[in-house]
């Protein structure tokens, strides 16, 4: 099954790095966040990647074109030179670039690579700043029982915000955290069938008037999800993930230590 990764965008709450780099390839460890995202796929044997490509676009394709596998895999090193690789990454990845415009939205980004899924019922997307622990198998025959056109990952906010009801002249009358409330967010982990973009229209975004049309026909679901979920869409967020992989608490690695034999390089 493919994966439409949307990793194009300004990322300007990411403003401390998102100036030099795009945001999808800010680090969390030795690997960008985007890395991170693709390796939790391929986990679960889905390494045909569709990269909607824009700002910045040139450092995403360097990244991959001048791949590293030693920085985050064991290798030897003999004679000063000859590098022997005990596991790799991206060996078995597929990766199409696309330059989808500088400032197009997501819904615009989605439709520009709509031929690069020719032949694909079923597909899967994502934002390209979450990370997860979902059992990826279990969602995804989720989506096939429930025949929909479209799914949506449906989790708890990350951050501590407070919540105020009032009346209409500002008279309080409830202050609450949000994660005490039954509040669900966009996770932006996607599975959509071919026909989502029959609701696409030009220059609309995905989640509004895509999204409205899908509900309107009964063809929308979300999935709740109560497990492991971090965004990195701010720079204490990025703080978060940066401590909790030094810390060596990484639930969304669910690869864990996976390895890929591999012969002297």
């Amino acid at each position: 099954m493919k994966v439409v990764l949307f990793c194009g965008g300004l990322g300007t709450r990411m403003r401390e790095y998102s100036e030099s780099i795009p945001k999808p390839m800010v680090n969390i460890g030795y690997r960008p966040i985007l890395w991170h995202i693709m390796k939790y796929y391929a986990h679960y044997g889905h390494k045909d990647f569709i990269l909607c490509l824009g700002y910045k676009a040139d450092l995403i394709k360097s990244y991959f074109l001048n791949y590293n596998e030693w920085l985050s895999n064991n290798f030897s090193l003999s004679n000063g030179s000859k590098i022997q690789l005990f596991n790799r990454d991206i060996q078995d990845w597929n990766i199409t670039f696309v330059d989808t415009g500088l400032t197009a939205n997501i819904g615009q980004r989605f439709k520009a690579v709509e031929k690069y899924l020719e032949g694909e019922e079923v597909f899967l997307a994502n934002y390209s700043d979450g990370l997860t622990d979902l059992h990826l198998p279990t969602y995804i025959n989720n989506f096939y029982e429930r025949d929909k056109i479209g799914s949506f990952l449906c989790v708890r906010p990350s951050q501590t915000f407070h919540l105020v009801d009032m009346k209409e002249d500002g008279l309080v009358k409830n202050i609450q955290d949000v994660k005490q409330c039954d509040i669900w967010i966009n996770g932006g982990y996607f599975i959509f069938k071919k026909e989502i973009f029959n609701y696409i229209n030009y220059g609309e975004e995905l989640v509004m008037e895509p999204f409205q049309r899908l509900i309107a026909k009964e063809e929308l679901f979300a999935y709740k999800y109560t497990g492991f979920f971090g965004v990195m869409d701010t720079f204490k967020e990025k703080q978060q993930l940066d401590d909790m992989y030094a810390q060596g608490k990484r639930p969304w690695e669910v690869w864990g230590d996976e390895q890929v034999q591999v012969d002297h390089v």
